[in-house]
Parts: C-alpha cells; structure tokens; sequence
C-alpha cells in the first residue's frame, strides 16, 4: 500500500488533511503536526513560535486530536519512505522531505501582497518572513487544488505554473448550504472576527477595528469571535474599552455565526472564504472586487473526495 503523510497545523488544516485522508483508505496514511528544521525548529523548541502552527500549543492541540481520533502519528514524518506528502502550506519544505512528490492543498485566503512580500521576492528570502503571501511559490508540489478560477487566476499571476493547479474546490469551505440550518440562537448583529495579526508579528490598530465594527453596524449589536491564537485577556479588555456592551465570544464554531450575521468585519481570515460563499457582505482589508472572483467552489462536500482522487494518480 503507498505510504503517504499529510501535515497537520491549524484546527483548520488538521481537519482539511484529515477530510482528505478518508478518501484515501488504501493508503497507508500517516499524520504529522507542522514542522520546520534547523533554525526554524530552535526557534520553535525555545517557545519563540507558540503563537504560529509552528508552536508547542498548536503542535500539542494537532496530537491529541489526532491520537484521541485514532489517526497514526509520525511526528516530523520519521518514518521516512513516503510515495506522497498532502500539505496545506508549502512555506517550509522541511528538509527530510526534499526531493518527495507533494500535492499542495490551499488553507484558506492569503495575505496582501504587501511591503514583505515584495522584499522576500526581491531579495529571496525565506518564504515564511512573508507568510501565506508566498503561497506556492516554492515550485516543490506536482499539483496545487485551489478554492476556485479566481484563486487560480491569482497565483498564476504570481508565477505558479498552470497547469501544476487544479480546481478541486477546498474542504470547509465547499458546502456553505450545510451551514444555514443551525441552532445559533441570535440573528441581526454584525460578526467582528479579530485577527492575531500582532501574535504574528505584524501591525493592528486593534482600536481602529473595532470602531470600523460599530460603524457598519450603525446600531446593530456587533457579536466579536476572538481568534484562538490571539492573545485572549488583552483583546476582551480592548473591546470592553472601545466597545463596551457588546457581546464577545471567545470559543465555538464560527460558522453558524457566520450564517447567520447580517455582515462579517475582518483583517485577512480566512472565514472570508466562508462569507463569500454565503454570500454575506464582508468588509476587511481586501478589494470588494476582487474578494467576489475568488468565491470558493461549492460542490456539496466533495473536495476532499476530489483532491484524493487527485492524490492517487500521482501515486499511480
């Protein structure tokens, strides 16, 4: 049976990889949380990483998860002799990988090309100083499944060769219908999905957001989801501050929130993703115009199903 690893991360990705795995039963199928080597790795031992899917706390989550749902665990991946590697991200090719077939598996939306992406690519950088603006940009996977022709369109246009991208559609993102019946028990506020920008390294006016937040919703109650990575105390106390009496939800599932809010206020998550396949408006940091060609595929919860059957004719 072809030996294959799929690398975890994010609940998000953990779940993507998982998805797709359970279409791919004649398969030995092995699972990893995210990893990277060399001064990566250090940074990551030392704690200097716990609030990216590189940390001790992600790497910790993926694990029991994994092992309490009886997945098979090969963490950093080994074991070794894999006829295919399944990843949601392609910024650290770890180096006991190299040189093995990888099939790319695009997470969610990707950061603004901004001053960082240009200086990485300027200067070839590491890609990870940039973050997911480098999305397939490493020229190291026989195939990418995309969202949608729009996200094809995109990273095309960043140089990844067309014809290594499919338009498979993604999972969590490809059946938003499954969504809209839920026992959420609230209706007509304004969701605010925070962002841990600032965890990441990067620069937020978290004060700023949150009045962008009460102005769209000029009135309406503004329901704010924490993101689970950020740092939780200090973004309760900055809504306490600048938006007192509003609700704050610092757990659950996002998407019945998501479906049935009037609006979703946001930075770059990838829950954009989600609210363009309901439809709903989105107000964040990206063109309206470009956010309506990038809706993802909604094939009923096929995606995984088709990304493995993608995986299995690599493997032949």
């Amino acid at each position: 049976m072809p030996k294959v690893l799929f690398i975890c991360g994010s609940e998000n990705q953990t779940s993507m990889m998982t998805r797709i795995s359970g279409h791919l039963q004649d398969c030995d199928c092995y699972f990893t949380p995210y990893y990277g080597d060399g001064l990566v790795d250090r940074f990551a031992s030392f704690g200097l990483l716990d609030s990216t899917i590189l940390g001790r706390p992600v790497r910790e989550q993926t694990r029991m998860h994994l092992e309490k749902n009886g997945y098979l665990l090969d963490p950093f991946g080994r074991s070794g002799a894999f006829d295919l590697v399944v990843t949601c991200s392609d910024l650290i090719i770890p180096k006991n990988l190299t040189g093995l077939p990888f099939v790319l598996v695009q997470e969610g939306m990707t950061d603004p090309e901004n001053y960082r992406y240009r200086i990485v690519r300027a200067l070839g950088l590491p890609r990870y100083l940039a973050n997911t603006s480098m999305t397939g940009l490493s020229g190291k996977f026989r195939l990418f499944c995309v969202a949608s022709e729009g996200f094809k369109k995109l990273f095309v246009r960043k140089g990844v060769p067309e014809d290594k991208i499919a338009v498979t559609g993604i999972p969590n993102f490809d059946d938003a219908s499954s969504w809209i019946c839920n026992d959420f028990p609230h209706r007509g506020y304004v969701l605010a999905a925070t962002s841990h920008l600032r965890e990441t390294f990067k620069y937020e006016n978290r004060k700023q957001f949150i009045r962008k937040a009460l102005s769209i919703a000029d009135g309406r109650p503004v329901f704010f989801k924490l993101h689970p990575r950020e740092r939780r105390d200090r973004a309760i106390r900055e809504i306490r501050r600048h938006a007192p009496g509003q609700t704050v939800f610092d757990g659950g599932d996002i998407l019945p929130m998501l479906a049935n809010c009037d609006a979703l206020v946001t930075r770059y998550s990838s829950v954009i993703l989600a609210a363009l396949a309901l439809e709903k408006p989105v107000y964040s940091d990206y063109d309206v115009s470009d956010l309506m060609l990038l809706k993802p595929v909604q094939n009923q919860g096929r995606s995984a199903a088709l990304i493995a059957e993608r995986c299995r004719e690599l493997l032949g």
